[in-house]
């Protein structure tokens, strides 16, 4: 049975080119990058290259990037580290439809004691930026958006937020760990003082990631106990998988243009094609500002995980709605927050693709997911027989 992977936005296939660049640091070049001796210390520039090449796809210095161990580290490093160095004590803002490595740690802080704020989005998943500037109105704040949501694709404002954000004195983090690889990035003309990455999200393995620190951006650590990382990381470093990662990204840096006008254009023909040949189906999110790999559709009076099992049994992942939520009966906490009816909420596909996604892979959907649809709708308590 073929296998076609269309939940890229869960975790992405290792590129074969990272995952050669990592092996020596797994059987010959294994030492402890701050050890005095040549084999240890040795690993050091391979640290430093990777460092230059991370720092490069978004447009940073190298002493601006933190490796950590993923995309949930780097948030909640970024959220709490930040809140506990920010004088006098800051309030909280966010948005109801971010990834619970955000969410989880601001409502943390509330339980705490501090003020938080979770702006709207629109119907088209699009931040309500007139919440934002209202939450501003109470004083200083951390505040924490995504550059892109890992359910519907939809793309913030970023530049537009920084800048609100930086004129009200406040410290701002982005979660882009589904944008980085796939949307241009450049922190030198955007204003954010801390921005997450993840390496499975951008063909590296799993288990590493960064967290971008603008220079003179004040944060306590998440994790003592070591010098690594300049005193802002404890813990010795994942050189196999901080090797990988600086190869990723110089592979997104180098090919994104041409990766995402391909990935675009296979989006929009299996999007198209859902559509037409799946009746009462329609698309959740802004159609024009999202990431070009990203097409959520609802197939109204069905259940999503009904769908999925299908698709699985003839060999094509897919997801509905955050891979960290997979095994919950309730609905996308993304899609309520848009205001989604009920009857498409819970039948709600996110389809994500890759580089590696071909057209083969977008025929045989086209192919295999309209029966499937019809099959269950003449099951459905919800459809007028």
């Amino acid at each position: 049975m073929r296998t076609v992977y269309l939940d890229n936005n869960a975790t992405t296939q290792p590129d074969p080119a990272v995952v050669e660049a990592m092996l020596p640091f797994l059987r010959e070049q294994w030492g402890n990058p701050s050890s005095m001796h040549t084999f240890g210390g040795g690993v050091r520039r391979h640290v430093e290259q990777a460092r230059e090449q991370t720092a490069a796809l978004l447009g940073a210095d190298p002493a601006e990037i933190v490796f950590t161990s993923g995309g949930t580290e780097s948030d909640n490093a970024a959220i709490r580290g930040a809140v506990e160095a920010m004088s006098p004590r800051p309030q909280v803002i966010t948005s109801r439809v971010e990834h619970p490595a955000v969410l989880e740690p601001c409502r943390w802080l509330r339980d705490q004691g501090y003020l938080l704020t979770e702006t709207g989005v629109d119907h088209l998943g699009r931040l309500k930026l007139d919440d934002l500037r209202e939450a501003l109105e109470a004083g200083p704040a951390v505040v924490s958006l995504m550059w892109a949501n890992n359910e519907t694709g939809v793309l913030f404002p970023i530049e537009t937020v920084a800048g609100l954000v930086k004129a009200a004195g406040g410290i701002f983090h982005t979660d882009a760990v589904q944008a980085v690889g796939k949307v241009p990035i450049d922190v030198k003309h955007t204003p954010v003082d801390l921005l997450s990455l993840s390496g499975h999200k951008l063909h590296a393995p799993k288990g590493v990631g960064a967290l971008f620190l603008r220079r003179g951006t004040r944060m306590k650590p998440l994790l003592m106990g070591g010098h690594q990382e300049h005193n802002r990381r404890s813990g010795t470093e994942n050189v196999p998988g901080i090797v990988a990662l600086g190869k990723a990204c110089e592979l997104a840096r180098l090919g994104m243009e041409a990766d995402n006008r391909r990935m675009a254009a296979l989006r929009d023909r299996l999007q198209a094609g859902l559509l037409s040949t799946c009746p009462d189906s329609r698309v959740n999110g802004d159609r024009t500002a999202r990431m070009p790999n990203t097409t959520n559709i609802s197939f109204e009076y069905i259940e999503g995980e009904s769908i999925l099992y299908h698709l699985s049994d003839l060999g094509v992942a897919a997801s509905s709605g955050s891979a960290c939520s997979s095994g919950s009966l309730e609905p996308s906490h993304v899609l309520r927050a848009m205001g989604i009816p009920f009857t498409a909420v819970h039948g709600s596909i996110r389809f994500s693709l890759s580089r590696f996604t071909t057209e083969a892979d977008v025929t045989y959907v086209l192919d295999q997911l309209p029966p499937i649809v019809r099959k269950l709708r003449a099951m459905s308590p919800f459809v007028k027989k």
